[in-house]
């Protein structure tokens, strides 16, 4: 008969079970001589292509497992790091792929720096997404891409495939996650909006992110970190109750890496995210203003899945959900609501069997039959061999 926990039972008596004990002195031990009890390694990579704040990565494939099908590319948000999608060995979307013989392809940002400053959206949208596509395309065999955003990398994805500027991207599907379109319906930036329109474009927020030449790391890490204020306050009696369940411990680590490793914003794209988002809320009518050009979402021509958090705060169901009705020239929209907040929705323990599954039945309904006739990676000159492959442990 299994041993339940007894944080789980009502009433029950202050001693734990012994395995209880056995299992929490195990996981303070590993932490003692390890560090901690998550394993943290990335999966392998190489890099295909680079340039401004553009890194594309290509997940080699696991062991025996012969990759096939249409690749898929994740999408990052600016400030996140990368490991939003490959969170720890265990609970990693990449991980997930990979192994399941799909081809894996990631674009990150790289650190940003005070010469960045003046790199608005425009570089997001008009260079830094298309070309991913077309990189990831061509290195697949000329297949089309499954694109993934999770936040603000959904929100870049959507723009770069409605902007018609962006041409005939090779894009299979579009996968949003987690991505507020209709600010209004956030319920954590409320107090603050009366603020926000205090000023007229010259607010202490503006001045701030011009002298600084952006948002820097240590405020992009605590406003992550004040979202999720409860939980910080509440972190250590958690751990204390949990001390015995290693995938407690080694998802709060691997969350607690993450948090560590966020990354700046530029000033430029700060100032039209926190103008234009913030405190114009403009995405929630479907249009976009982007240097002499309207974008407009009900110009995305391909399928496009939506999902929502239940537990999300900074990107609520409704906030979410609103692109729903905008998406007016996709073939289809399915929206999904999953557990979890903003990252458990993407890469939390319940997500393994929730929107990993749904991404996976969504992939496989919008991919072609045919396979390339070569291998994947050598339909043309590599520009990077695996030597040279990025540092994997930002």
């Amino acid at each position: 008969m299994d041993l339940v926990p007894l944080r789980s039972v009502p009433g029950a008596g202050l001693l734990p079970a012994p395995d209880q004990v056995v299992a929490a002195a195990s996981n303070v031990a590993h932490k003692v001589l390890y560090g901690g009890v998550a394993d943290l390694r990335p999966m392998p990579r190489t890099l295909i292509d680079d340039g401004t704040l553009r890194e594309v990565y290509h997940y080699r494939p696991a062991g025996h497992v012969q990759e096939q099908g249409d690749p898929v590319l994740l999408v990052t948000p600016l400030a996140a790091p990368s490991s939003c999608y490959d969170l720890r060995r265990g609970c990693s979307l990449v991980e997930h792929f990979v192994t399941e013989g799909r081809p894996t392809y990631l674009v990150e940002y790289g650190e940003v720096s005070f010469r960045d400053r003046n790199l608005g959206m425009e570089h997001w949208i008009d260079e830094v997404v298309p070309t991913a596509i077309r990189e990831v395309s061509k290195h697949a065999g000329d297949r089309p891409v499954h694109v993934i955003g999770w936040s603000l990398g959904g929100i870049f994805s959507m723009l770069t495939l409605a902007d018609k500027r962006s041409g005939d991207l090779p894009v299979a599907s579009l996968t949003v996650v987690g991505s507020p379109i209709d600010v209004a319906l956030v319920p954590l930036l409320a107090p603050f909006r009366p603020l926000l329109n205090l000023f007229n474009g010259n607010g202490p927020i503006t001045k701030g992110y011009q002298m600084l030449g952006g948002a820097p790391k240590p405020l992009v890490k605590w406003a992550f970190q004040l979202t999720a204020f409860q939980k910080l306050v509440t972190k250590p009696l958690a751990l204390a109750t949990h001390v015995d369940d290693r995938e407690f411990l080694a998802q709060v680590e691997a969350v607690d890496a993450f948090t560590s490793n966020m990354i700046a914003y530029p000033g430029r794209t700060f100032g039209q995210l926190y103008h234009r988002f913030a405190k114009g809320n403009q995405l929630a009518t479907g249009t976009f203003e982007l240097d002499d050009r309207t974008i407009d979402l009900a110009d995305i021509a391909v399928p496009v899945l939506v999902f929502g958090g239940a537990a999300d705060g900074i990107a609520p169901v409704p906030a979410v959900h609103a692109v729903v009705p905008l998406l007016k020239g996709s073939p289809e929209v399915r929206f999904e609501v999953v557990p979890g907040g903003h990252l458990g929705m993407l890469t939390g323990r319940a997500a393994r069997r929730t929107t990993w599954l749904a991404m996976d039945e969504w992939i496989t309904q919008w991919s072609g039959g045919e396979q390339p006739t070569e291998a994947i990676g050598t339909s043309r000159k590599r520009r990077h061999s695996s030597a040279a492959s990025r540092a994997l442990s930002k």
